[in-house]
């Protein structure tokens, strides 16, 4: 744990946030400033700066992530979705730990 990391904290219990899943490995929080209306990260409780700082040992964390999201998108009922990470700043990485975005409950074209 990084004692800085806004999101180690969150991840560790140090910060307040509306978790909606804690996995040991992982935890699952709502975004504080959604872009809609279901806006989640996921985030590894190892801390790793980015997709950039991945190592080897690492190789398994994104799989995990993403075998996350998908049973968070199931659990919400969100029949579609978009996943997302942002690597370093020039990506749009605003917090300097791993993480990914689970976007989705837009309504449904035709309806």
């Amino acid at each position: 744990m990084e004692t800085s990391c806004i999101f180690c904290g969150i991840a560790f219990g140090k910060i307040p946030a509306e978790i909606v899943k804690d996995s040991g490995a992982l935890v699952v929080f709502k975004d504080i400033k959604p872009k809609a209306p279901v806006h989640l990260l996921i985030v590894p409780k190892k801390h790793v700066e980015s997709v950039a700082e991945l190592a080897e040992e690492d190789r398994g964390l994104i799989s995990d992530m993403v075998y996350m999201a998908k049973g968070i998108a199931s659990d919400q009922g969100l029949p579609g979705y978009q996943l997302s990470i942002n690597v370093g700043r020039a990506g749009g990485q605003m917090v300097n730990h791993l993480h990914m975005h689970l976007l989705g409950g837009w309504e449904e074209p035709g309806n």
